[in-house]
């Protein structure tokens, strides 16, 4: 359909004027406040933070007019919160979160969402950590309780009920990450990160995370083969369904599940994993990283079954796949030295084998689609 053609705003004002709908100086019609919020809330959806940060900015600023704090600004403060997260600045999110938060000690206003940023975001990490985690799971079971009390009444609470419950069993594997990392030498972490993820699976039964959790702590004390079957467990609950379906995890959370698939020895399945992912977003760093170092781990199995003719397509495989990732790596000047690092160890470990890599490999590909291509065509011809 062709673009409609742009009004003529100058005689669109004459003869305003003429019909005397205006005169004089033109009245500026005042955004409101939720109108800027909702603008906010959908430039952030659309990848637009800057643009989001400016409506936000505008609708603090109307809501709380003066340096007086009011509970009206909580839903300005908490979308700028996000907003300044997407756009890598976790200062200024702390500290709208924190300003939120002193306006809104329990989440009865707004909810568990600041808490649970803050657990996220706080640098201490530790204790600090998992008193935010800890306070937003308040917030979110008593919520749970005052829905329960009408589902009856109300079936189509529901989503929002089940939603709730998710939140309540992610933030409980946040707690189990603690305590098997900042808090590991605690001498009830073990006991803390058992009785948290537990808790996750039975608020969740049907929610990849804590089975993730789960095997995460099951690597961590050598039990492989229960740490497998959690994995199996989780991928089973997701990898059918359609690709928009909300119920598939996150990006980040199926960037960590390719590495504990690694950390278990089940690379045929990470590579899926990573495949899907790459799929979906090209420019992961991270993502190419590990399908090429997933890929070499691959062919090393093959070396030691001695199947050397499938070792080499391996082996080219996971050169492309690193080389791709240094060269997002150079383009977007990521920040992890010890991703690049052991990127450039494997690639000089594959170039001693394979020889330098030159492109033609790849070019031979291209030549022989277009060689499947030309036949094709002639068989169309026929």
């Amino acid at each position: 359909m062709a673009k409609t053609k742009p009004q003529d705003r100058s005689r669109k004002t004459k003869k305003d004027t003429k019909d005397g709908a205006s005169s004089g100086t033109p009245k500026k019609t005042k955004t409101s406040p939720e109108a800027l919020l909702i603008q906010a809330a959908t430039l952030l959806q659309t990848s637009q933070p800057d643009e989001a940060l400016v409506a936000a900015r505008r609708a603090l600023n109307l809501l709380q007019p003066t340096n007086e704090p009011t509970v009206a600004a909580l839903p300005a403060l908490n979308l700028l919160g996000e907003i300044n997260i997407e756009l890598g600045d976790p200062e200024s999110a702390k500290e709208a979160f924190l300003a939120a938060i002193a306006l809104d000690t329990e989440g009865v206003h707004d909810g568990a969402e600041k808490f649970l940023w803050l657990a996220q975001l706080n640098e201490e990490g530790g204790a600090e950590s998992v008193r935010w985690f800890q306070k937003g799971v308040e917030v979110l079971k008593r919520e749970i309780n005052e829905l329960e009390s009408k589902l009856v009444k109300k079936p189509e609470i529901k989503d929002a009920l089940d939603e709730k419950k998710l939140k309540i069993a992610n933030a409980l594997c946040g707690v189990a990450e603690v305590y098997m990392t900042d808090l590991s030498w605690e001498e009830d972490a073990e006991s803390r990160c058992e009785a948290a993820v537990t808790e996750a699976l039975l608020v969740a039964p049907e929610s990849p995370e804590p089975l993730q959790t789960l095997a995460s702590i099951r690597i961590s004390q050598t039990r492989v083969d229960d740490a497998k079957a959690a994995l199996a467990r989780s991928m089973s609950l997701w990898t059918d369904l359609e690709p928009d379906d909300p119920k598939i995890p996150d990006y980040s959370t199926r960037i960590s599940l390719s590495r504990l698939l690694m950390e278990a020895g089940m690379e045929d399945e990470a590579i899926e994993v990573l495949e899907r992912l790459i799929g979906e977003n090209d420019e992961s760093v991270e993502a190419w990283y590990l399908g090429g170092w997933c890929l070499h781990l691959i062919a090393e199995k093959q070396k030691a079954s001695q199947d050397a003719e499938q070792m080499t397509p391996l082996l080219r495989a996971s050169r492309d796949w690193l080389e791709n990732c240094l060269k997002l790596y150079a383009a977007f000047e990521y920040e992890d030295e010890r991703l690049k690092d052991h990127a450039d160890e494997i690639l000089k470990e594959l170039n001693d084998i394979l020889g330098p890599s030159t492109g033609e490999e790849e070019e031979e590909e291209e030549w022989e689609d277009a060689g499947e291509d030309d036949d094709d065509a002639e068989m169309d011809g026929t």
